[in-house]
């Protein structure tokens, strides 16, 4: 049997670094996770072959090879996954779905053959098994969730290294919170659950045996939602690990509540991890409340924000406009909270409501549902009726988005952080390949914003700054100036 399995393409947003990727020559942010997971679950029999149409081209010559298609992907991906599916329906191949997309909205793909969602752990031996029989069924899905303790490793070796900027990896599943915009405790419910440490090392062994040694994304929703087994497990276990490696820093996604556990963040530090991206959403009391935000209530979140970034991790944010509660004077108070707490990477959109969130059905009973949700947190858009006129809400979320990426806000933001940040003491490897990257970059960076771009002068100025204030971050002010190339242009070309 020979298994195409397929990536859709993800269109120009935040998070997809396009606009930033050139300059360390890089065509995609990460590989497909849950794919490689699913092909290491398949028999060992089968050929397969990973097409990620975001690092390369689905020709026509690989739909011929192939016997089947496996196919995953997330909701904006929805376009793209459209396309390839009647392409490869047109080729005469059947297609097997799963992941996120197709669990939240199968109705959608009407050529799917064989729909296998939820946890793959759970309905791929299913539908293997009656594949296996020859009576495969249209649809597999499992109320239940997985004992992730039994997943495999993935199959890395079909992902080409050199094309992506980072490797993911994910430790648990689960949040113990209940936002009411999130769909992942819809998918992957309330109580964490975490792999084995070994199995933890075990990727990141296959990883740097074939030869990585850039960033790893743990991908988990919540990285501290279990903080006895992170602090007692896992930590300890990537601090050794990483002792006699080159490269590998790591990156994650945690609840606010991580500024109040010291240790932890001192530990983070010293495994290695360098980021982390917490859903602050918005400084408004009321409008946390009503979205069931109760981690950030009664904390002084720009406080919480400067902890963690002294404790050596650089905060990534996520916010939202457009809450019920929310009013003209929230759009100039979230610039204010941006530009005061120095969260660089700012992720700010309007409110969606996914499928199968406490939000969609509570907005579908009031009559306010307008469509899916985009899955796009920066397109301007939205699936639900605002409290707020509309057209007061995308002129007040147009001008938050100017405010924070003009030149002068974003580069004084990045002294902000700078100013509160010092980069942690680890002593690694020297890694050449990471050295020759980056001085690429830099070089590029001159050429394409020091001397060709509009923030020219906010470049050099921030350049300067560092050098004379804060030498040991000047490459992470090189970084942050790429990226603020990157989130202009996302603003300008699908928002402002």
């Amino acid at each position: 049997m020979n298994v195409l399995l397929i990536y859709p393409e993800f269109p120009d947003t935040f998070w997809s670094f396009k606009h930033a990727l050139p300059f360390v020559r890089k065509q995609a942010s990460a590989p497909p996770l849950g794919l490689i997971t699913v092909a290491a679950m398949l028999p060992p029999s089968w050929d397969k072959r990973l097409v990620d149409v975001n690092v390369t081209r689905l020709k026509d010559k690989d739909l011929a090879w192939a016997d089947c298609v496996f196919i995953s992907g997330m909701t904006v991906q929805h376009a793209s996954a459209l396309q390839i599916i009647e392409r490869c329906k047109a080729a005469g191949l059947t297609v097997i779905a799963g992941g996120p997309l197709f669990t939240m909205q199968p109705e959608d793909f009407e050529l799917v053959d064989h729909f296998v969602l939820n946890e793959a752990e759970l309905t791929l031996p299913e539908f293997l098994a009656d594949l296996e029989r020859g009576t495969p069924r249209h649809t597999y899905t499992s109320a239940e969730f997985a004992d992730i303790q039994r997943t495999p490793t993935p199959l890395w070796e079909l992902v080409d290294f050199k094309k992506y900027v980072s490797m993911p990896i994910q430790y648990s599943r689960g949040c113990p919170f209940n936002c009411d915009f999130c769909n992942v405790t819809a998918l992957f419910g309330h109580k964490p659950r975490t792999k084995r440490v070994a199995q933890i090392i075990a990727e990141l062994d296959s990883m740097y045996a074939l030869g990585w040694r850039g960033d790893v994304f743990f991908v988990d929703d919540n990285l501290i939602g279990n903080r006895k087994h992170l602090k007692t497990r896992l930590l300890p276990a990537l601090i050794e690990w990483r002792k006699d490696k080159a490269g590998l820093g790591f990156g994650t996604e945690a609840s606010i509540n991580l500024a109040d556990d010291e240790e932890l963040m001192q530990m983070m530090v010293a495994a290695g991890f360098g980021t982390v991206f917490i859903g602050i959403e918005t400084p408004e009391e009321e409008s946390l409340a009503e979205c069931s935000k109760k981690q950030n209530l009664n904390r002084d979140l720009v406080a919480d924000v400067k902890l963690i970034q002294r404790a050596g991790l650089e905060v990534q944010g996520g916010f939202i406009l457009g809450f019920d509660s929310d009013t003209s004077s929230t759009f100039p108070r979230v610039v204010d909270f941006i530009q005061q707490s120095g969260i660089v990477t700012a992720m700010v959109g309007l409110l969606q409501a996914p499928t199968g969130t406490a939000l969609y059905e509570k907005m579908k009973a009031a009559g306010r549902i307008l469509e899916n949700a985009s899955g796009d947190n920066v397109d301007g858009t939205t699936n639900i009726i605002p409290k707020m006129n509309l057209d007061a809400l995308r002129d007040g979320y147009k001008n938050v988005l100017a405010s924070i990426y003009s030149p002068k806000a974003y580069y004084e933001r990045v002294r902000t952080f700078l100013r509160e940040y010092e980069p942690p003491k680890i002593k690694v490897q020297i890694n050449f390949g990471f050295i020759t990257e980056n001085l690429h970059a830099f070089f590029r960076s001159i050429v394409r914003l020091g001397i060709l771009g509009k923030e020219r002068v906010e470049y050099w100025k921030l350049l300067l700054w560092t050098l004379i204030r804060k030498p040991r971050s000047f490459p992470l002010a090189v970084r942050f100036a790429i990226y603020g190339h990157h989130f202009r242009r996302v603003c300008e070309l699908h928002v402002l």
